[in-house]
């Protein structure tokens, strides 16, 4: 979730407007999914009545959201190194990552389940209990149950920064092999490989296996940490951004055509037959999709987004304690209006139009002043902000 560090001359403000968005993209999806009537759709309050368009919305943008940041996050990690000692970027990386993760997990997440648990009808605030009984409990590990939705512990949607300094300590002698002599002529040949008009669309078989291997708390790291190692290696090769630029109609079609297709092969996933041959055609089809998508939105990006604005500066620095705020503000936004008796759109636009302006104003009036704050966020101190903005 850290700012894309490059030098001036060849920095890639699209990757920050992509991460800028894909961040924001948090509201209105963590909104649809609490119109969603099936359980492996997580949030911490849900609605009685369903929405099947708002489900359909969530998956559209789960396609692509996640793997974006991953990928996003592997090109910061290539770009980081540039500069870097590994002392010095794991230094950094447990300040930004693990600081704010461990809040999360004693403030902002445990308040986030217990509003979600006194709002749920299955629950209600007789059974929910005192807040400081249900805190002390909140700290039972329940390996069966990490989504939280029994009151037991869970890293809710900070997951994705557990995964990324995981992901960035155990890869980090690789990545730096990566960037000496030897390590730069394996890269050359992964250029050679999928750096092309046609090939770049075979790297979907490279997630699809990935994806085919165990997940972990319905979260496949093996999945995620392929797109990290992505991003990292495409980065750092120029084909890879030209054949982006140059296949993002194709992408984009493509993408359209293979998630249509995965929805009809839906109907022959069997679970309880995971490697049945319907079950194999969909994941195949479906994961050829998002890797499809994901590239469509790297070459939109590219094209349109690659440039600095002052806005984005702003942005830039706001974006990673809005992803460590906005689940709660959402989830006690939802509270409030779920009540209503008014239909599923209105309550949904208001949802996603409450949750957005309110968590920047808690991150003005909470965070961005103050020291202490900005250092459980994952923040650069201000002096360090305005030196950096300084020397560009």
């Amino acid at each position: 979730m850290t700012d894309v560090a490059t030098p001036k001359a060849a920095r890639r403000y699209d990757l920050d407007w992509l991460r800028i968005f894909a961040v924001l993209l948090l509201v209105p999806f963590h909104s649809a999914l609490i119109f969603s009537p099936y359980p492996w759709d997580v949030v911490y309050i849900k609605d009685t009545v369903y929405s099947p368009v708002l489900v359909e919305l969530a998956r559209f943008i789960h396609l692509w959201h996640m793997p974006l940041l991953f990928w996003i996050a592997g090109a910061s990690t290539w770009y980081a190194l540039e500069f870097r000692t590994n002392r010095r970027f794991l230094g950094e990386r447990s300040l930004r990552l693990v600081v704010p993760m461990l809040f999360s997990f004693a403030v902002l997440i445990p308040v986030m389940v217990y509003i979600g648990r006194v709002g749920r009808a299955d629950v209600g605030p007789d059974a929910a209990g005192a807040f400081w009984a249900f805190y002390r409990g909140f700290f039972t590990v329940d390996l069966d149950h990490l989504d939280g939705l029994t009151g037991a512990f869970t890293p809710a949607h900070v997951w994705f920064v557990l995964f990324l300094y995981i992901f960035s300590a155990v890869t980090l002698p690789l990545l730096r092999i990566l960037k000496g002599e030897r390590g730069q002529r394996w890269a050359i040949r992964f250029a050679d490989l999928f750096a092309d008009r046609w090939r770049l669309f075979l790297f979907g078989f490279v997630l699809a296996l990935a994806d085919a291997l165990p997940n972990l708390g319905g979260k496949n790291p093996f999945f995620y940490i392929t797109l990290f190692l992505a991003g990292y290696l495409m980065v750092s090769d120029l084909r890879f951004e030209r054949v982006i630029a140059r296949r993002t109609t194709t992408a984009l079609i493509g993408g359209v055509v293979l998630v249509l297709l995965s929805a009809a092969l839906r109907a022959f996933v069997n679970e309880a037959h995971p490697y049945g041959l319907g079950s194999i055609a969909f994941h195949l089809v479906y994961t050829l999709g998002r890797w499809c998508w994901l590239v469509a939105i790297l070459g939109l990006g590219y094209r349109f987004l690659n440039q600095p604005s002052r806005l984005l500066r702003y942005a830039s620095e706001a974006a990673y304690p809005f992803y460590l705020l906005h689940f709660i503000v959402n989830t006690t936004v939802a509270f409030v209006v779920l009540p209503w008796d008014v239909a599923i759109a209105v309550k949904y636009v208001v949802i996603v139009g409450l949750t957005i302006p309110l968590t920047i104003l808690v991150y003005e009036l909470l965070v961005r002043r103050f020291v202490v704050m900005r250092f459980l966020m994952g923040m650069k101190q201000r002096a360090r902000v305005r030196r950096r903005a300084v020397e560009g």
